[in-house]
């Protein structure tokens, strides 16, 4: 008597489950009716209706082919990596205007600190005119324009510049 009580109270419990599970359809037909089912009509649209919500799910019915499963798959997963290839670049972009930035912004201090300024050309040293020392100072300045402050979005479009 336990085994029959007990097996009716495992059926009794999983049957919400059951119910649950199960697709409800609802669809108009030409004359404006509106009708649920739990098979899919023939020649006529039909939403899938939540059961717990009531709710329709406000697509269609029909169901959606394996090959075009794949390849909305596929279409996600190209714009992920497109996505991760955006950032990596923005890191590299980055971190190559804080390197440019921190470079001009040395360059200055040697510059400002009026040392003289040797040079090598054609495997001779010697010195900065003032003339060269003013030159070095703008480009300098310039290089530090562009890299220590924020980035606009024309500089997002373009590669690093270059250190001088």
């Amino acid at each position: 008597m336990n085994r029959k009580i007990l097996m009716l109270a495992a059926i009794m419990a999983a049957a919400p489950g059951f119910a649950a599970g199960a697709s409800v359809y609802k669809w108009t037909d030409d004359s404006g009716v509106t009708h649920f089912g739990d098979r899919q009509p023939n020649g006529a649209s039909a939403e899938i209706v939540n059961v717990r919500t009531g709710k329709s799910s406000g697509g269609q019915a029909s169901r959606v082919s394996p090959q075009q499963q794949v390849q909305e798959i596929q279409e996600r997963q190209q714009d992920e990596a497109r996505q991760r290839q955006e950032t990596a670049q923005e890191e590299a972009l980055r971190k190559q205007r804080e390197a440019n930035c921190a470079t001009a912004r040395s360059n200055l201090e040697v510059i400002n600190s009026n040392a003289r300024i040797r040079v090598e050309e054609n495997g001779e040293m010697r010195y900065l005119t003032p003339e060269e020392i003013e030159e070095q100072r703008k480009k300098f300045e310039e290089v530090a324009a562009e890299n220590c402050g924020p980035m606009d979005e024309r500089e997002e479009q373009q590669e690093p510049a270059e250190q001088r």
